[in-house]
């Protein structure tokens, strides 16, 4: 069996070993593929590893031996799911190996907006508090989140565990997952509403659904005239489904008061984007997902769904 990696640097730039899916066929791993590249490095492959690089019916078509995608992520909406199916090719994913990592950069996030350690970490370093005429002062205003609400769209495995962690920290949650609710989840703190609700009344938002037709822009200058003064958002979910320009103008008048987003519609942001100059708004590089142990665990599972492949018992299949 012939296995091809396309873009193997995000989940492996040089701190793991392929060592297990190579043995499990002759492979060749890519760091990088250009798009114009992808059919003639796919060639005869039977499987195709991927993380980013977008798989077409086109694609699909000039490659007849292709019988297994496996997306090195939880996302798959670079993959044309409808052709795969039709075609006969699995596409699987690895739908729950970052859930701890994206939990903790969703708090990170937040707390770098709510504390500000390094900015008064920094401000120590330059001396500030060695001629500060008082034992404790604050460059910036500091808030603490216990009894604030947190907002969760998308009540999957990450958003529900960034709900348990808002929990622990005393904060209100209410969830939305479009027409699906789970009462039995619900208790004093934790309650599925509708969207507008959520919107109306929660002090951070974080986003934490897939994007989809019913998500592409959701939050734009509609939905954001609907929320709070001075809300947080923070997206770790996918660039698109929030309208840049709207939130960006939504900052600059106060109407947002901060914004964390670990995903841009574009990346790397070639084109630059309108969130990236804002001073209210904190921008990563989508490293969420990327603590080597939440890579090491990726790649396992990868390995496990190309093997189960070969043993005829195909899991973590997303196209069936």
């Amino acid at each position: 069996m012939k296995i091809l990696v396309l873009d193997g640097f995000a989940l492996n730039p040089g701190d793991l070993s392929w060592k297990g899916i190579k043995q499990l066929g002759t492979t060749v791993v890519y760091d990088r593929t250009e798009q114009a590249r992808i059919v003639n490095r796919i060639g005869d492959a039977e499987v195709v590893l991927v993380n980013k690089c977008p798989i077409s019916r086109e694609t699909m078509d000039a490659c007849p031996n292709l019988k297994l995608i496996c997306v090195t992520a939880t996302g798959y909406n670079t993959i044309d799911i409808e052709a795969a199916k039709e075609k006969g090719i699995l596409v699987c994913n690895v739908p729950d190996y970052a859930t701890d990592a994206v939990t903790q950069h969703v708090f990170a996030m937040l707390f770098a907006i709510t504390n500000r350690v390094y900015e008064h970490a920094q401000s120590v370093r330059e001396g500030d508090w060695q001629h500060a005429p008082d034992f404790s002062y604050r460059k910036t205003p500091l808030d603490e989140i216990a009894g604030q609400t947190m907002g969760i769209i998308g009540a999957g495995r990450i958003g529900m565990s960034v709900a348990k962690v808002a929990k622990a920290f005393g904060m209100q949650v209410l969830c939305h997952n479009g027409s699906r609710t789970h009462p039995e989840w619900e208790d004093d703190q934790l309650h599925f509403v509708s969207l507008d609700e959520l919107l109306e009344k929660s002090d951070v938002i974080s986003l934490h659904c897939p994007l989809t037709e019913e998500t592409d822009n959701m939050i734009c200058r509609e939905s954001i005239a609907k929320m709070k003064k001075g809300v947080i958002i923070i997206n770790t979910s996918r660039g698109k489904i929030i309208n840049d320009t709207d939130l960006a103008n939504a900052l600059a008048t106060g109407k947002v008061g901060y914004a964390a987003i670990d995903v841009l519609a574009e990346e790397p942001p070639v084109h630059g984007s309108p969130l990236i100059e804002q001073p209210n708004c904190i921008v990563t590089p989508h490293i969420a997902w990327a603590p080597l142990q939440a890579r090491r665990r990726c790649m396992q599972i990868v390995e496990d769904n190309i093997r189960a492949f070969q043993q005829g018992k195909p899991q973590n299949v997303v196209n069936l």
